[in-house]
């Protein structure tokens, strides 16, 4: 009896001893990368703490921003025209610094820029193809939207649009790119493989930004001058109807898109808010004040927590869905101009 006494206690304290497994001290978190206009440099912040990890320095007027699909690599435009908002005498403005144009090639762990690729003048917006192959570039001006191959760095092919493009997107399944022209008034659609125009949207104003619904079925085009938003057949790339957002105090610049699909939320500008569009009625649910001229825009990929970059109060806001609130702002650079988040990589 005795012996089985000890046997059983030296298994209990066996047992006792083993490690048990314990959750990583630092699990890995969401960031969100800013693009700082004015600054020239790249904001880093840990999503799940909202501090600073990094200030990159960049170059000359980094705007828009996009990334890989494993979220390895960064991609940001650059360029050497001098700021022209509108209502600038074009003729009183410095020559333009072509050596200053460029996509810088980040690698998202270290922060370090990996290569400047040439990818032609002024390029404002960019979009990454399904493939991680091609760079779809907006070259403000030069009415030129050009194909980066992204392996040799090299310009494949320029395709001619309308005056002033800034807006890039590339529909969910990969095979068509929108490019907004914002002096024209349209949308151009290019095909990704043949890299050549398909058609020709007419859709209102001064476009500025576009983002899909996750069935690639409808477009939202964000349209500056008329308050409104374009919805556009992203199929048959036809306007389906013109969504007014509020009068001219509203000035819609950047989109995207809830991940379950049933809201758009687009940024307004000077008007200081975020406004809501129901996807299934494609008609205004709403609005959310933030910061001074929010800009760029990015939602986590639960959809609970939106980023804006407000350019004048150099800040980012923090948004809670549920709560339709501002919950934070974050101090970035000067002038913060796009936002991203990439998830973390995945565990072992």
């Amino acid at each position: 009896m005795k012996r089985f006494l000890f046997s059983a206690a030296a298994l209990w304290l066996s047992a006792c001893s083993k490690p048990t497994p314990t959750e990583p001290a630092n699990p890995p978190s969401a960031r969100i990368f800013v693009t700082n206009e004015a600054a020239g440099t790249l904001s880093v912040i840990e999503e799940s703490t909202l501090t600073i990890l990094a200030t990159v320095p960049l170059g000359k007027r980094p705007r828009g921003i996009q990334a890989s699909s494993d979220g390895k690599l960064l991609y940001v435009a650059l360029s050497g025209s001098p700021f022209s908002p509108p209502g600038t005498d074009e003729s009183k403005l410095p020559p333009p610094d072509r050596s200053a144009d460029g996509v810088a090639v980040i690698d998202a762990a270290t922060f370090k820029v990996l290569r400047v690729l040439d990818v032609g003048p002024d390029p404002e917006q960019i979009a990454v193809s399904a493939d991680d192959r091609y760079l779809f570039v907006a070259n403000e001006d030069a009415a030129m939207s050009n194909v980066v191959d992204l392996e040799s760095g090299k310009i494949i092919q320029s395709v001619k649009i309308g005056e002033e493009p800034e807006g890039v997107t590339l529909r969910p399944d990969g095979k068509v790119v929108y490019v907004t022209c914002e002096d024209e008034g349209t949308v151009y659609a290019i095909d990704t493989v043949k890299h050549e125009k398909i058609a020709v949207i007419k859709v209102g104003h001064r476009p500025r930004s576009i983002a899909f619904l996750g069935d690639g079925s409808k477009g939202y085009v964000t349209l500056e001058n008329d308050a409104a938003v374009a919805v556009v057949d992203a199929q048959s790339h036809k306007l389906l109807k013109t969504v007014k957002l509020g009068d001219e105090k509203v000035r819609p610049m950047g989109v995207v898109i809830s991940p379950d699909n049933k809201t758009v939320y687009v940024t307004a500008g000077s008007f200081g808010h975020i406004m809501l569009i129901d996807a299934a009625t494609d008609q205004p649910a709403g609005s959310i004040q933030v910061g001074r001229r929010p800009w760029g825009i990015a939602i986590t990929k639960d959809g609970r927590r939106i980023y804006t970059a407000n350019g004048p109060s150099n800040d980012i806001s923090l948004v809670d869905v549920d709560s339709k609130k501002e919950a934070k702002k974050i101090p970035v650079g000067d002038r913060p101009w796009g936002v991203i988040i990439t998830e973390p990589p995945p565990g072992p």
